[in-house]
């Protein structure tokens, strides 16, 4: 399984990006994909998930009424729109996905560790 991340870029505080992550695979069987972020000196966090058959969400309190996932109906993307953008989102920006079986409920998806498949990240950075 492959991952693709696009769409980072520079916006200023209060602007908006919109990533996109593309998943390829024969057995793409994934339960969720997510974005997590990498912010310089810090750990990478959980920001956003999406279960790719019923689209059930989990966000990040630090992103919630601003970020929003949505995934396409063939479930192999996933698109994570950022409005009111803050410096303090400025990160590498990854996306993530599961083997299955890793993952089985949506109180999972915030655990770095239950992912197996790692896009190449990309940088968002937002200027004050």
């Amino acid at each position: 399984v492959q991952l693709q991340a696009s769409g980072g870029g520079l916006v200023q505080a209060g602007g908006s990006l919109r990533l996109s992550c593309v998943a390829s695979g024969r057995t793409f069987r994934s339960y969720v994909m997510s974005w997590f972020r990498q912010a310089p000196g810090k750990e990478r966090e959980f920001v956003a998930g999406i279960t790719r058959k019923d689209g059930v969400t989990a966000y990040a309190n630090s992103v919630k009424g601003r970020f929003t996932i949505t995934k396409d109906s063939a479930e192999n993307t996933v698109t994570l729109q950022m409005n009111s953008l803050k410096a303090e989102d400025t990160a590498v920006y990854y996306c993530a996905a599961d083997q299955p079986g890793r993952i089985t409920i949506i109180q999972q998806v915030y655990h770095m560790d239950r992912y197996d498949y790692w896009g190449q990240g990309t940088q968002v950075t937002v200027s004050s």
